[in-house]
């Protein structure tokens, strides 16, 4: 078997449910590079670590576009200019400064624990909504629809507006994936115009916003005039979508790469009912274990850059193998087993760097609350298919769908 032939393996829709023994394989080889005009491809967790540090290493889309295109290496097609995420210092620092002041700390550090209440209250109304079933979908009926819920009320989308939103949600969200159909050409179609319908909803909340500003985080950042200036409409509309789509697709595939984890160790399941406290313990080991974020494809070395011997030339594309890194035997112990107590628990499961995961605070939160609360109330819950079926998209990996039978929810 040649390189080449490995990152297609690893790519490959055959490899989804279970693609870790080609990351060992892959780490074999920590600097990897493929035909001429391929990306480099980072395996091992110090390396990776120390080039999301690297400021020799590009998140712009310009340089991203210039360097050529790959299968994972493609970037969303918004209608808007390039999010932060897609930008490189200074102006990624003056945007995502400005985002975070009213996000977190140290401006607003109680924003998200102040909604412990609210997503509580949110997950407990969707395992109400299971009624007398005793088989669900725990992607369509619970892990896709709470964090659009959470993110509507995080920017202020009036309760009678949601259905809507979330209507403009789908077909997006849809366009991230693959389609296996051959229907790529409709379904973007569909994703972009919904994406102009989201954006024209969002710019006249923004303007409504401007005039009456509310205690949500659209007005904030509609309004907040601090030391790096007011955003313009447009940034705040690329912000909210940054907020909408990253923190979704991020939360979604966490809560049900958990939940089918744990279903996989009921000893840990049963352990979180009896102590929900644990979630906490089990969401870090689940960002190492299972990251819903597999790769970081979009980025490009802006200067030579000498890594284990092999020099990486100016202009290159790097994908930074982020699960790969997470089992790294170098860096953890026993790295494919899943200890929740594990004490030493440094994963890279939001990246690290100045481009470290935005939203880390909330989809955290998000997931603890979600798999304790499923715990506690689901009773004597089952895998009916393992593994499930995968969504096709490489990078953002998780199940399309989790089908689960209980006997009863608790009240």
């Amino acid at each position: 078997m040649t390189h080449a032939s490995l990152l297609r393996r690893i790519t490959d829709y055959s490899s989804r449910a279970d693609p870790y023994p080609l990351y060992e394989e892959l780490r074999r080889t920590p600097v990897l590079h493929e035909e001429d005009g391929g990306p480099y491809a980072i395996s091992s967790y110090w390396d990776i670590l120390s080039l999301l540090h690297d400021p020799r290493i590009s998140s712009d889309a310009g340089n991203l576009a210039a360097a050529g295109s790959d299968e994972l290496g493609e970037a969303e097609e918004t209608g808007l200019p390039p999010s932060f995420i897609r930008l490189d210092p200074p102006e990624h620092d003056r945007l995502r400064r400005i985002a975070n002041r009213p996000f977190g700390p140290p401006h607003s550090p109680h924003r998200i624990d102040a909604m412990r209440d609210d997503l509580t209250e949110i997950v407990s109304g969707l395992i109400d909504g299971f009624g007398d079933a005793k088989r669900i979908d725990l992607v369509d009926q619970f892990a896709y629809p709470f964090p659009v819920t959470v993110i509507c009320r995080l920017l202020g989308v009036p309760r009678e507006d949601q259905p809507r939103f979330r209507a403009w949600v789908d077909p997006i969200v849809a366009g991230l994936d693959p389609d296996p159909g051959g229907h790529d050409e409709e379904r973007l179609h569909a994703a972009q115009e919904a994406r102009v319908q989201l954006g024209m909803y969002l710019a006249g909340l923004v303007e409504q916003r401007r005039k009456e500003p509310r205690e949500d985080m659209l007005s904030r950042l509609a309004t907040d005039r601090g030391p790096d200036g007011l955003m313009t409409t447009m940034e705040v509309l690329t912000t909210a979508v940054l907020l909408l789509i990253a923190g979704h697709e991020t939360t979604v595939n966490l809560i049900t790469n958990g939940m089918l984890t744990l279903l996989r160790h009921p000893e840990f399941l049963r352990a979180l009912r009896e102590d929900p406290g644990l979630s906490v313990g089990i969401v870090e080991e689940l960002l190492r274990y299972e990251p819903p974020v597999q790769f970081i494809p979009r980025r490009t070395c802006i200067a030579d850059i000498e890594l284990r011997g092999v020099t990486i030339p100016k202009g290159s594309r790097i994908w930074l193998v982020l699960a790969a890194g997470n089992r790294d035997p170098e860096r953890f112990t026993d790295p494919d087993r899943f200890d929740p107590y594990r004490r030493d628990i440094q994963h890279l499961g939001f990246g690290s760097g100045i481009h470290i995961c935005f939203g880390a605070p909330l989809a955290r939160l998000e997931t603890q609350i979600a798999l304790a609360e499923l715990a506690g109330r689901l009773d004597n819950p089952r895998l009916v298919d393992d593994p499930p079926p995968y969504r096709r998209n490489a990078v953002l990996r998780g199940p399309r769908h989790l089908s689960v039978v209980f006997d009863s929810v608790r009240p």
